[in-house]
């Protein structure tokens, strides 16, 4: 493919969902750019053939190729999103340059519903911080989109594992618990699934549109980590009740939400066919890649 013709992946934060879509992409021709925090990041990634900018990079926004795609992921601060607060002017410029926007956003947007189920057409009622900023951040990106024709499509994670993100290592040290809150349950994705997700959004564009992205098993915390420690082999942690397990209030305030997420959409509108519907096919493929 003539580089001059290729299409563009701009990923704003290149965390891990961005870095695998951006490896599938990559394999097919297409010229990544991103973004990182630091001069020093951005200079790796360059020596891996990233056209990387230390944030925020001016010159890289001023003048979009043609059939870029754009992906974000930077997380909103108390202020706003982080790409509208400096780029706002710059994007309605060069609106007829943007083919796809993707916006990585959270099921958090979603809140408590003791552990009922929700899908896309839900109220969004966030319960955390973190969930407010994000229903926040959709808003604006919405609105900004209907006012200058913007192509953006919204995407709700579920939480990410894979690779080098998963329970063995906490359980091989002997620090994971089995955390148990009576009825409480989480949703869960895999990084290659959320790949195929934005893959399959950036072919089939609907913009305007949100996706629910998780798994077809949305379980209890300590059976994950329980299948997890019976595939390695070893003793499953103690079940600690979650009014005396030890975690950070992070950790802690992901209790306070309890639901159950419905994946039909992005099967239905996308045609997409998770690789790892459960945490069991996931969990066994990470473990087999480490050999």
């Amino acid at each position: 493919m003539d580089a001059n013709q290729a299409p563009t992946l701009l990923c704003i934060g290149y965390g891990y969902s961005a870095r695998t879509l951006a490896g599938r992409l990559a394999e097919r021709g297409w010229r990544i750019a991103a973004t990182a925090r630091e001069e020093a990041k951005a200079e790796t990634l360059r020596a891996a053939g990233i056209d990387a900018h230390a944030w925020p990079p001016d010159a890289l926004m001023a003048a979009l190729p043609p059939r870029t795609h754009l992906l974000l992921s930077a997380p909103p601060g108390e202020a706003g999103d982080p790409v509208l607060a400096r780029y706002r002017d710059a994007l309605i410029r060069q609106a007829d340059r943007l083919a796809w926007i993707g916006y990585l956003s959270t099921t958090a947007v979603y809140g408590d519903r003791q552990g009922g189920e929700v899908d896309e057409t839900g109220a969004l009622d966030p319960a955390s911080e973190r969930g407010r900023r994000r229903a926040a951040a959709e808003r604006d990106w919405l609105a900004l989109a209907a006012e200058a024709g913007l192509p953006v499509h919204t995407f709700r994670l579920a939480g990410i594992y894979g690779p080098g993100r998963g329970p063995f290592e906490k359980i091989r040290r002997g620090t994971a618990q089995r955390i148990v809150k009576e009825g409480q349950v989480f949703g869960r994705i895999h990084v290659e699934d959320i790949a195929s997700v934005l893959d399959a959004s950036i072919a089939r564009p609907e913009p305007g549109t949100a996706y629910n992205v998780t798994d077809d098993l949305t379980c209890p915390p300590q059976e994950v980590i329980g299948h997890a420690a019976d595939l390695l082999g070893l003793p499953r942690p103690p079940l600690v009740p979650f009014e005396e397990a030890e975690m950070s209030p992070m950790a802690r305030s992901f209790y306070g939400e309890n639901k159950r997420v419905s994946n039909a959409r992005i099967k239905e509108r996308l045609g997409v066919s998770l690789a790892y519907p459960t945490y069991r096919e996931g969990l066994s493929a990470i473990l087999a890649a480490e050999g």
